[in-house]
């Protein structure tokens, strides 16, 4: 039986389930945003805020992956989705994909976009960095740190003055009051025995100029995931910033295939609740 979630939630739209699940120090408006209409005009979508993002009440303790997916799956419940696919973010990547292997009657379809089953070395160092700059309370050096390791070069490159400075107060106003929780629920990843139990229909989505979840990351995840599709999208970290319209694109083509000919619910080998 599913239990009841206390995440705050945006709802949109009509037709096949799409369940969001978010990045670290996001939030569904933050990452998804700019592509929620696109995704509302054929599905059913519920994107819930993690803990201490959106409207949603930070954590009294440490966050917990499988605490997080089962709440993303109630949330998706309560809104009246039996079955439903799961589009996930960076952090939203092992999170979808521990949701499909403790509920896989329910989730149909998998997308994992800028995501990882594991911090490499490089990342643990990346992560460190990041909780570092979080803890110290310089806001300004941490969105500068942010916006150079979030987006890609190329986007950055292009900016006037000015729109560098947009952007790096974007990111120092955008961090949520869970940020610290949900940096270190990144560093304590680790879903690599999650994905040989995937049966459901996968695409992972690659962004090509990602240093934060690198290349690295995607092809690991696409590679381990039986029949996984992979997808190339130019872009940083940051999808939803950089390259929208495109990134809209591959989620709903491949969407769209599943429901001409959709995967089986429930043929996942693996974790159940």
């Amino acid at each position: 039986m599913t239990s009841t979630s206390p995440l705050a939630r945006i709802v949109r739209g009509t037709g096949p389930g799409l369940l969001l699940a978010h990045g670290g120090t996001g939030s569904i408006e933050g990452n998804y945003g700019p592509i929620l209409d696109g995704l509302a005009e054929r599905h059913r979508v519920v994107g819930p805020d993690y803990p201490g993002s959106g409207r949603t009440p930070r954590a009294s303790g440490p966050l917990d992956l499988d605490t997080l997916a089962d709440q993303l799956v109630a949330t998706a419940v309560e809104e009246g989705l039996d079955t439903f696919a799961i589009a996930g973010y960076s952090l939203g990547g092992p999170v979808a994909l521990r949701a499909a292997t403790r509920h896989p009657q329910r989730v149909t379809a998998l997308v994992l976009t800028a995501t990882f089953a594991h911090p490499s070395a490089r990342m643990r160092l990346l992560v460190d960095d990041w909780l570092r700059h979080l803890r110290s309370g310089d806001q300004e050096a941490t969105a500068r740190w942010t916006a150079l390791i979030g987006a890609g070069a190329p986007y950055l490159d292009r900016m006037t003055p000015e729109e560098l400075a947009t952007v790096i107060e974007g990111a120092r106003a955008s961090v949520p009051p869970g940020a610290i929780d949900q940096v270190e629920l990144v560093g304590r990843i680790d879903v690599r025995e999650d994905l040989g139990r995937i049966r459901v229909p996968t695409l992972v989505i690659s962004t090509t100029q990602d240093a934060m979840a690198t290349p690295y990351h995607h092809r690991q995840v696409a590679d381990a995931i039986p029949g996984a599709r992979f997808a190339e999208l130019e872009s940083g970290h940051l999808p939803f910033a950089e390259a929208p319209e495109a990134w809209l694109g591959l989620i709903g083509a491949f969407l769209d295939a599943q429901a001409q000919s959709p995967g089986r619910p429930g043929a996942v080998i693996g974790r159940r609740a």
